[in-house]
């Protein structure tokens, strides 16, 4: 089964507690804190595998939790860092953030690796909360959470030549014949129903990787048939190599069949019309196509390089290789995303209000509800088990401006204020 499309939900791993120790040997008078730091939360890296061909493996196992770091310790050991989780991909993966839609990464080289997923620092332990005025504190932090996101990924496979037409033109024939691939070929439509990859050499030892995307028909752009699914496969491309049915068989057509397919590759992606194309008109070994072909070339007019081919005779499939050979040489890359411009070296400083990094809300039952990511991050990082450490979060709070949003609010002693799914009473 070919899978070229999968969404998945990953988590970096949560850093390691920080320690609450101090020493007690008998001969160290006032010994002081030695409580280690947690270690850190291991990062999801994605690393492009040049042996995977599709997004398989991700159909069945859709979650991806990386480890935590391990816990501070006492006599101010710090905790192990948790290793990185590896997850292979195959090339031409596009990933992006599903819930924002923001670009992640684009992994294309052998061996090319991103971070999608990043693991949380470890948590302090007491002695790094050592000072003058407090030689034996009792706060240690617990470690940060790791970062969790829904990715969407996207094959998009890597070939030089993409073939396309309506269903059986005779795409996978000519694939058949001028590489090693043996994809299904049929008389019927709809035969190809995944993407087919093959290697094709010229005679005179110039190679390049030639793809047979599932037949497209009007309105394949906005889902009709089968070859919506696979018109993103098309888009890394560097030469599209458009295969006509000639012989009339089909009872369709050449001029209109060609018009229209060249209308769906516009309306799916306007920079479709930026590769070159090489007209290819198969099936000439039937009587009535040279009498439809004089037809078709006065319809597209002189500017149009057509070549006239049989599959299955292996008529012109030599100077079609040629063709199609140089103008991938001479055809540079098409980036799937536009690259950002240069910043200039200068900047300008202007002054911008700070806005607040928190939302008060009010349920129905009068209930305050406080959200905001650095919120919620201090509260998950606060170890509630100690007071001193308590004491510090309310500090925290109180220098955010929350303790004022709630008063503008008419917060009153006693009044409930809840931060995620914790309850805790306002005390003016």
């Amino acid at each position: 089964m070919f899978v070229d499309q999968v969404k998945i939900y990953v988590k970096g791993g949560d850093g390691g507690n920080g320690m609450v120790a101090f020493r007690r040997e008998k001969y160290v008078p006032n010994g002081g804190p030695a409580g280690g730091d947690g270690g850190r939360g291991a990062d999801v890296i994605f690393i492009v595998d040049e042996g995977l061909r599709t997004l398989m493996d991700f159909r069945y196992q859709r979650h991806f939790k990386a480890p935590r770091g391990q816990h501070g310790m006492s006599k101010s050991m710090h905790g192990k860092n948790a290793e990185d989780m590896i997850v292979k991909v195959p090339p031409g993966t596009v990933v992006t953030d599903a819930d924002t839609g923001v670009l992640i990464a684009d992994l294309v080289h052998h061996g090319q690796t991103a971070v999608v997923a990043k693991g949380g620092r470890g948590g302090r332990g007491n002695c790094r909360f050592a000072s003058p005025a407090n030689p034996a504190p009792e706060i240690a932090e617990n470690g940060e959470p790791g970062q969790e996101r829904n990715i969407q990924m996207e094959l998009k496979v890597l070939a030089d030549v993409g073939l396309v037409g309506f269903p059986s033109v005779g795409k996978s024939t000519l694939l058949s014949v001028v590489s090693s691939a043996r994809p299904k070929i049929a008389a019927y439509h709809f035969t190809t129903i995944v993407p087919n990859l093959g290697v094709v050499e010229t005679d005179d030892h110039r190679s390049f990787v030639m793809a047979d995307l599932p037949g497209l028909i009007e309105g394949a752009h906005q889902g009709v048939g089968l070859g919506h699914q696979f018109l993103r496969h098309i888009e890394r491309t560097r030469v599209i190599v458009h295969v006509i049915d000639m012989s009339g068989l089909e009872g369709r057509d050449p001029y209109e069949d060609y018009v229209t397919i060249n209308e769906e590759l516009k309306e799916y992606n306007l920079r479709l019309t930026e590769r070159p194309q090489i007209v290819v008109v198969n099936k000439m070994d039937i009587p009535d196509a040279e009498e439809n072909l004089k037809q078709f070339r006065e319809k597209v007019g002189e500017e149009v390089q057509i070549f006239p081919i049989s599959a299955i005779t292996r008529q012109g499939l030599r100077d079609l290789l040629f063709a199609i050979a140089d103008l991938v040489e001479t055809t540079p890359e098409f980036p799937l995303h536009d690259e950002e411009e240069d910043k200039p070296l200068r900047v300008v400083y202007k002054y911008q209000k700070e806005e607040p990094t928190f939302d008060v809300t009010r349920d129905s039952d009068g209930t305050f509800v406080i959200s905001g990511f650095e919120l919620e991050r201090l509260f998950k990082m606060t170890n509630f088990d100690r007071e001193d450490s308590i004491r510090r979060f309310a500090r925290q709070m109180r220098g955010m401006g929350i303790d004022d949003a709630l008063r503008e609010r008419g917060a009153q002693n006693g009044d409930i204020v809840k931060i995620l799914d914790y309850e805790f009473e306002f005390i003016d």
